[in-house]
């Protein structure tokens, strides 16, 4: 499990991350979003030991990542810099990464099969695509066998396939137990994806709950388009609904597709279109960081 208590870090006058508190449990996959310059990655970096902070405590199954005793076996990461020597090979980067770590070289070939590297083993990471380097790293944090992920934009640069093959490994990862922790901007790939949400802007907490939680929340939109939108917007204003357009149809907020439907039968409008549109994670994600 990984705790973010009233954790804050300050560079001068900038408060980077301001009083965050969260939990990703074991069994889940926890989505971590902010926008460019909302903390997000200081808040990694703090829970990861590569930055101190001002206050307040990051935790792995109740330890700072500096207590832990083989930190390698308890904590997978993958940052969005990427890793490894362009002049080193897949497998010769696994094998001193695993050497200096004390994880043990026989699972090297077993995960370069198991990221999608086996042929490209012998081959300088100079040489590696943005998605094999991405593929490489996801095989550096896995070397442990850790329980705990935490993973910064693992997605970037890899294909539809890849993108599929990493939610695979995540899911399958949370089901037998382990926690992750990711961030992304590929927000309808992590809706498929996660069990939670932590949502932060300008360095402070927005919303932390599960994602059935986020969206139950979300006031869907009912489009209709009619024939007379003048006359369907009347009544549907009556009623207190809440009313926009794009020129084609109107979006009701406020009222249900029964009562939409209910009122225009009663204007005598003919309905051409009635869709319900429930907002999706990135609509509601923009919402909640502009609102802060």
């Amino acid at each position: 499990m990984i705790e973010a208590r009233e954790l804050s870090k300050t560079y001068g006058s900038v408060r980077a991350v301001d009083r965050v508190s969260f939990t990703a449990a074991a069994g889940r996959v926890t989505g971590f979003l902010g926008l460019n310059g909302s903390g997000k990655t200081t808040t990694l970096r703090i829970l990861l030991g590569l930055v101190t902070p001002t206050s307040g405590q990051a935790l792995v199954d109740g330890r700072r990542y500096r207590d832990l005793r083989h930190p390698v076996r308890r904590v997978g990461a993958v940052l969005e810099q990427g890793i490894g020597h362009p002049g080193q090979t897949g497998r010769a980067h696994l094998v001193t990464q695993a050497v200096f770590s004390g994880a043990g070289r026989s699972r090297v070939d077993a995960l370069l099969e198991q990221v999608g590297l086996g042929h490209a083993a012998d081959q300088r990471i100079g040489g590696y695509s943005l998605g094999m380097r991405q593929r490489l790293a996801v095989a550096t944090a896995l070397l442990g066998d850790p329980p705990v992920l935490v993973l910064d934009e693992p997605a970037n640069g890899l294909d539809p396939e890849g993108i599929a093959w990493l939610r695979g490994l995540l899911r399958d990862h949370a089901r037998s137990g382990g926690t992750v922790l990711i961030s992304s901007h590929l927000l309808a790939e992590l809706a498929q994806l996660v069990d939670d949400v932590v949502i932060i802007a300008r360095g402070r907490l927005v919303r932390a709950t599960s994602l059935a939680e986020l969206t139950r929340d979300a006031e869907a939109r009912v489009r209709v388009r009619s024939r007379d939108p003048r006359r369907l917007w009347h009544a549907l204003t009556q009623a207190g609904g809440r009313i926009t357009t794009d020129g084609t149809a109107l979006e009701v907020a406020g009222l249900s597709p029964e009562e939409v439907g209910e009122l225009a039968f009663r204007a005598q409008v003919p309905v051409h279109e009635l869709t319900v549109r429930t907002p999706d994670l990135e609509q509601i994600f923009l919402t909640l960081a502009a609102t802060r």
